[in-house]
């Protein structure tokens, strides 16, 4: 049994983590779709570029393994550094790709969650004030064209090293951007929003460092296990609700 994730968004997604900065990774029963296979763990998980790096699905990942007995964990790497929302909306490549590749890995697994990282390409450019209403859309058709209305879908929080040191001027959008994913979170059934606020960058103060990665990683899974708590006690309830709606019916 394979419980897959879709991981989708931008760099800090795909991964900037120096290897010889990253923790060890227990790969055992972690696989990553490569060519519509599930293929052994091994880095990059998401080779968008020539230096990519280790991300935070990979934390993730061992986490829910060893939380979850006889499960492979499946991770579907379709992130893209530099991109914004735009490039993300229904009907483009991206979008298109993801929704692909979720539906080849459906056929050999169980699709469990959806990991997003995004908001940095959206803080400039006059792009951040509608920043909110586009991720809508986007998770709206995800869900539609998915199945998924009863899956996590996880958002993670921009590092606060962003305005902290206004790197290339993105620190009026992050004061929006950030807001906003929370925002969408709360609003928005089983929707978690991870905080990343603390998590140290890289020397260029835009992607997380390996350290911050592994952390934000085991800060997802946080936040997955609550929706997934919350998932449980609603499907209970529905089945409890559909028994007592046979008998009524039965009478």
């Amino acid at each position: 049994m394979i419980h897959s994730f879709l991981l989708i968004g931008q760099s800090n997604m795909a991964g900037r983590g120096f290897f010889d900065e990253a923790h060890e990774i227990n790969g055992q029963n972690i696989r990553v779709l490569r060519n519509g296979r599930w293929q052994p763990f091994y880095r990059p998980v998401n080779g968008d570029r020539s230096f990519s790096g280790v991300n935070l699905a990979e934390s993730f990942a061992e986490k829910y393994s060893e939380k979850h007995e006889n499960v492979m964990v499946g991770l579907i790497p379709c992130a893209d550094g530099g991109t914004c929302l735009d490039q993300w909306q229904e009907g483009s490549l991206l979008y298109d790709n993801a929704v692909n590749c979720a539906r080849l890995a459906s056929r050999t697994s169980t699709i469990a969650g959806v990991l997003w990282h995004q908001g940095e390409s959206d803080c400039h450019d006059g792009r951040y004030p509608v920043y909110y209403e586009k991720l809508e859309k986007i998770f709206s058709a995800l869900r539609r064209d998915l199945d998924l209305y009863d899956v996590p879908f996880l958002v993670g929080g921009l590092g606060d090293f962003i305005e902290i040191y206004a790197n290339g001027g993105l620190a009026e959008g992050f004061k929006v951007v950030n807001p906003a994913l929370e925002r969408y979170a709360k609003e928005h059934e089983m929707t978690g929003f991870v905080s990343a606020k603390g998590l140290k960058p890289n020397p260029d103060n835009l992607h997380f460092c390996a350290d911050a990665l592994y952390e934000f990683g085991l800060r997802y899974y946080e936040e997955f296990e609550k929706l997934e708590d919350k998932n449980k006690v609603f499907s209970e309830r529905s089945t409890q609700d559909s028994a007592i709606r046979t008998t009524f019916e039965a009478l």
